[in-house]
């Protein structure tokens, strides 16, 4: 743990003095502070100096801790979801004191930005904010004029901050702001007692990604500027709050209060600020983690991730040293709309991996392998999203491999080939966002082209030029060199590609690569991959099986010879495996229900209680217009938030037919207010609902 420093809070007023000991983090040598000269080769003169300049208009201390944050590559990529002046002047620290008020359903704080100017004659600092009220900008105690400018529904407010003199390249300066959320700030999701496990306490979490941390903080919201970060939290009792940070000290009394501190000393995007507030408590799975969660679920929690730090240490062994001191994971309630968050140092998961046997806890090694990809090495902005998610992809298969085998690597790309597909038939063959690099100079909010295309279209190229190399060794050692060379900064597209094309510069093959159809082509990918297809045939075979029994779509009750012992001893992979490659082949002529019925019920798929499983199965009888499972759909869609689930599922059950286009109208107003913002908007969109109805 990191040493403790004084946060004293002597009332709920939001000026929270403290003096932080800011250390250089151990990994900084290997990642912040080494150049790499092929990097520098390539993107040119992208490190600015960590020197403190005569010309600092901070203090000596505050430049050096400044001087901690990595910075990003300076690649010269277009930015559209952001208003920040990032080019001209880079946010590298941010001190955090944040009051969590739960009856009004808002956070009041004060965020203390270091800045440091990367070019010459700069007098303004633009941030980001979204549904922000500020009271004060000041330095020094003196005020400074601040305006909000332009907006938009996707990108939020322009704050322009004028400096008190103009700053030269290499320049700090220390700007302070006191700020309050707004109860709908879109980043944060404020529970009732009555939605929480222990029905007794409220609940608050956050999700920044992808351009949500403008309504928690204001800040330079782009994946293209790091910094780090210390916070004061101050939470009501019994509560306990919890940051993408490392905690520092013991939680200090104030009062009917309680303050948190903490402190992050790797550099991070503002996407990866998270805060979780509420009745929690952990147990140790490793030396590394522990597991929170409520007290009436941490139990299980301990149980389903029981094997976190053997996924780490064999993502340690694939990908090298872990940068980030501890990896805790927090057990987030239903609402959560993702299958899992990788916020540095405290990874939050969905309760929809609870399932009781440990066959869904993979989502882990997903989420542990964004500690290099995503987290170290970051997109330069969200057009290039897929250097964060495809490679998680490859290296969460690259770990799996290593402790099932190299069958269980290709399994799970032949299932991400299939989800690959559906995602593409889901947008149009045609569509912008099936890109693997998508056009958002329009001001897109990234949010609405979020799928599998960038994770698993994504895959699929890395996959591609794996094999051109020759194959594992030599490619896992490039991704080894490139985590290194590019920890701490940012990647673009075209840097990857000149990254790749020198690095493998001696290989013939890599010279014939299409690049440009790669990247900006939509549709599925330009070459067809081959996997090994051992683990997935049998889900294949049976698949088919049942296709051909109701290949026209008139009713079925089942192929000859099928019986529950069909997919005894399959792991539930490949029984999702099976559904969704059912679905696939259906794509044209679905189902008849009769035959969705009999499939359900020999399987007993109605009945089970793992979420992939239910939610394929649900998909597929809603396809076949079964009526029949509207009830469990109706229930399954108003007890957990999880995307993956609710936008598909609410897609089905619309297209099934009136009464089912109905029911799903029904069902999102009756649960939207239960589920995250962000769930809920992707969701009204799908439905074609007034999201302010």
């Amino acid at each position: 743990r990191a040493p403790a420093f004084a946060l004293p809070f002597s009332s709920r007023s939001t000026t929270f003095p403290f003096t932080p000991r800011h250390a250089r983090h151990p990994c900084s040598v290997d990642g912040a502070e080494a150049t790499c000269a092929l990097r520098q080769q390539i993107a040119g003169n992208l490190r600015p100096s960590t020197a403190i300049t005569q010309r600092s208009k901070v203090t000596a201390a505050a430049a050096s801790a400044a001087a901690q944050a990595a910075p990003s590559t300076g690649a010269m990529v277009k930015e559209y979801s952001s208003y920040a002046n990032a080019t001209d002047i880079k946010v590298t620290h941010n001190k955090f004191t944040l009051d969590v008020d739960f009856d009004s359903k808002i956070i009041t704080g004060v965020a203390q930005i270091t800045a440091k100017a990367e070019v010459e004659d700069v007098r303004q600092l633009v941030l980001d904010t979204r549904d922000l009220e500020i009271s004060d900008v000041s330095t020094d105690g003196k005020s400074l004029k601040h305006a909000f400018g332009e907006s938009s529904t996707a990108l939020g407010t322009k704050l322009t901050i004028d400096l008190p003199e103009a700053l030269q390249a290499g320049d700090y300066t220390e700007i302070r702001i006191t700020f309050r959320t707004s109860p709908k700030a879109s980043a944060l999701q404020w529970l009732e007692p009555a939605q929480t496990a222990g029905g007794t306490h409220p609940y608050l979490f956050s999700q920044c990604q992808a351009i949500h941390a403008r309504s928690f903080v204001p800040c330079q919201d782009t994946p293209s500027v790091k910094s780090t970060y210390e916070a004061g939290v101050r939470v009501p009792k019994p509560l306990t709050a919890l940051m993408s940070a490392v905690p520092v000290g013991e939680p200090v009394t104030d009062g009917d209060n309680t303050v948190f501190s903490f402190k992050q000393e790797v550099a991070i995007p503002s996407y990866l600020l998270a805060l979780a507030v509420g009745e929690l408590e952990a147990r140790q799975v490793g030396p590394l983690s522990r597991v929170w969660s409520e007290p009436s679920v941490v139990g299980a929690a301990e149980y389903e991730f029981a094997n976190t730090d053997r996924y780490l240490q064999t993502a340690i062994e694939v990908a090298g040293p872990y940068a980030w001191g501890t990896y805790d994971l927090l057990i987030l309630p239903p609402s959560f709309p993702y299958g899992g968050m990788e916020n540095p140092c405290l990874t939050f998961v969905t309760p929809t991996l609870l399932a009781g046997d440990r066959s869904l806890d993979r989502v882990v090694c997903h989420e542990i392998a964004h500690s290099w990809t995503g987290n170290l090495v970051s997109c330069a902005t969200w057009e290039h999203f897929w250097l964060n998610e495809g490679w998680t992809m490859f290296l969460e298969r690259k770990i799996i491999s290593r402790i099932e085998g190299k069958a269980a690597f290709y399994f799970g790309a032949s299932q991400g080939a299939t989800s690959l597909v559906d995602a593409v038939r889901a947008f149009g063959e045609d569509h912008p966002y099936t890109r693997l690099v998508p056009d958002l100079s329009a001001g897109d909010d990234p949010d609405d082209c979020f799928s599998r295309i960038p994770y698993e279209k994504g895959f699929y190229f890395l996959f591609y030029l794996q094999e051109l190399v020759g194959g594992d060794e030599p490619f896992e050692a490039f991704m080894r060199q490139y985590f290194k060379d590019f920890a701490n900064a940012n990647v673009s597209s075209e840097q990857f590609r000149e990254y790749f094309l020198t690095h493998f510069k001696d290989v013939p093959a890599v010279r014939n690569i299409d690049w440009d159809t790669w990247y900006y082509a939509p549709g599925l990918p330009p070459v067809k991959n081959s996997y090994d297809s051992s683990l997935g045939r049998q889900a294949e075979d049976l698949a088919r099986r049942w296709h051909t029994a109701d290949l026209m779509g008139l009713g079925s009750d089942g192929p000859k010879d099928v019986s529950a012992k069909d997919i005894k001893g399959w792991g539930a992979e490949q029984v999702t495996y099976f559904l969704d490659k059912l679905t696939e082949l259906r794509g044209m002529t679905p189902m008849h229900p009769r035959t969705t019925a009999a499939l359900g019920s020999l399987y007993a798929f109605t009945a089970s209680k793992n979420a992939e499983i239910r939610s394929a199965y649900y998909r597929l009888a809603l396809l076949a217009g079964d009526e029949a499972v509207f009830p469990a759909v109706a229930s399954f869609l108003k007890e957990q938030g999880r995307m993956k689930y609710l936008r598909p599922l609410y897609k089905a059950l619309s297209g099934s037919g009136s009464r089912g286009s109905k029911l799903a109208k029904d069902v999102f107003l009756e649960a939207r207010s239960s589920y995250h913002p962000i769930a809920a908007k992707m969701t009204a969109a799908d439905l074609k609902v007034d999201f302010n109805e």
